[in-house]
């Protein structure tokens, strides 16, 4: 099994297919994992290998991932796993698909190192509106408990805050509307249609994002998936830098 160590944190990954990078960025809200792909409309991981190295992995503290919680920015952390996994691999620049949580970590990776991805897929991105307020600010509990249950001697209070500085924000939770007005990334964004991944979200992003397209409707009725799926090869395609 291969594993991405620095301190105390270990990260799962696997590397499928070959050609240019594209890092993938897991749904599942803090557990996510690589099997979670299995649960969407198209199995990324699968489908994606074709053409490009998938590099796939399990969120810090889900699946085979395990890691310190920190007391300062959860987000902050998370990125560092995502840079540290493309530094150990020696990835300089890659394309990155993240769905539901997943976008959101995309979306903070453009935010803070926009040299080392080359464009940004999101698929159904999470966020906070008006008709979900009430329930994702406490969408860390289903993990907490699950730490817990793993691993007693963790303090419930740690977690807790933890998780609530993770979801403690509004919009997408990692970024702001500026940060995205300012993203100069080419982005491709299938907004969502249920309660944690608001279609106003995915529309909101892709209006403030200056290189962003939309993609809509996208997954229902399901014999839309394939057209999908060749959209979005043929967008990574366009933004794959000529030298590779």
């Amino acid at each position: 099994m291969p594993f991405f160590t620095k301190d105390d944190a270990r990260i799962y990954y696997e590397i499928r297919g070959a050609g240019y990078p594209l890092l993938l960025l897991p749904p599942g809200g803090m557990g996510a994992t690589i099997e979670f792909w299995e649960r969407t409309a198209f199995n990324a991981v699968e489908i994606f290998s074709e053409h490009f190295r998938v590099i796939a992995l399990d969120q810090r503290n889900a699946g085979r991932s395990s890691g310190p919680l920190s007391e300062g920015d959860p987000w902050a952390l998370y990125l560092a796993d995502h840079i540290g996994l493309l530094n150990h691999l020696g990835i300089a620049k890659c394309h990155v698909l993240g769905c539901c949580i997943g976008s959101s970590y995309a979306l903070n990776l453009a935010k803070s190192a926009p040299e080392r991805i080359a464009s940004l897929v999101l698929e159904q991105p999470v966020g906070l509106d008006d008709g979900n307020d009430q329930v994702m600010p406490n969408a860390w509990r289903a993990w907490a408990e699950g730490m817990l249950a793993k691993n007693p001697d963790l303090d419930a209070e740690t977690l807790e805050a933890f998780g609530k500085r993770m979801w403690g924000s509004d919009f997408v939770l990692s970024v702001s509307r500026e940060d995205i007005s300012n993203c100069q990334t080419p982005m491709l964004v299938l907004p969502g249609i249920d309660l944690f991944h608001p279609t106003e979200i995915g529309r909101e992003v892709a209006r403030l994002a200056p290189n962003a397209r939309i993609l809509e409707p996208w997954k229902e009725p399901a014999d839309l998936v394939p057209g999908t799926i060749a959209k979005i090869r043929a967008f990574l395609n366009n933004n794959t830098p000529a030298a590779s």
